[in-house]
């Protein structure tokens, strides 16, 4: 692991690029350096082995162009979120120093999900006290940035992810044992049904329609983002709504 402007954790392997795969790549072409970490090996998936999630989450990560991409073992069904765990990710923040951290809205239909949103925040306040010690000194981000999973919540924000989205959508297949396989044997699951995979492409053109855009990407943060522009936050919603001088 390497120092990042944004660090991405996940409670399964696909979790991230399944919300926030667009925003990964987007912010990769912008030159920003990005981690991923998975607080899990997903061994209690019903498709795959932990082995083979694992090899599929390393092609994902080369897909959408992350720096790095690392694996805990917190518990898969089970996620662990003790002071162990919770000193795991303080020192993966320390070490990593990023501007931005993003996790899941620790409220989602997955406990994974909730606990992995938990810890995550947690973290990244303890991660700032100059008094708990650890090998590494204290850092804590800008904010912790929420992406959307199951529930959906009121965005802060909408990343316009319309010419990252095909690279989006490559990372995900990379995970061909999860997803809609016509040749595959294994018992059928929620997100291996290709309605699935419709339903992200909706979501990423409703997301996308909220900002005058193809597609997007929603995140909800605990305090509002700084706007130093206001008009453009706002431009291309409109017909002919340029400015007059």
């Amino acid at each position: 692991m390497n120092e990042v402007d944004y660090l991405f954790f996940g409670a399964h392997p696909d979790d991230v690029e399944l919300s926030a795969g667009g925003t990964i790549a987007r912010a990769v072409k912008e030159g920003l350096r990005v981690g991923m970490i998975d607080l899990t090996r997903g061994e209690m998936g019903t498709r795959g082995t932990p082995a083979i999630r694992r090899r599929e989450a390393a092609a994902a990560a080369r897909v959408l162009g992350a720096s790095f991409r690392d694996q805990l073992d917190f518990g898969d069904g089970v996620l662990r979120g003790g002071r162990e765990e919770e000193l795991k990710v303080i020192e993966i923040i320390r070490h990593t120093r990023p501007q931005l951290v993003f996790a899941p809205y620790p409220d989602d239909r997955h406990p994974d999900h909730t606990r992995t949103g938990r810890l995550v925040t947690e973290a990244w306040f303890y991660a700032g006290l100059r008094q708990l010690k650890t090998k590494l000194t204290e850092h804590r981000p800008q904010a912790v940035v929420y992406y959307l999973q199951n529930y959906m919540f009121p965005p802060s924000f909408v990343v316009d992810t319309t010419a990252a989205w095909k690279t989006k959508m490559r990372a995900i297949a990379a995970y061909k044992s999860q997803f809609h396989d016509p040749k595959s044997k294994e018992p059928q699951t929620f997100i291996s049904d290709p309605g699935f995979l419709e339903m992200i492409e909706a979501r990423g053109k409703h997301f996308g329609a909220l900002i005058g855009r193809r597609y997007g990407e929603a995140f909800v943060t605990k305090q509002p983002p700084q706007l130093t522009d206001l008009i453009g936050a706002y431009g291309g919603r409109e017909v002919g709504g340029k400015r007059k001088r």
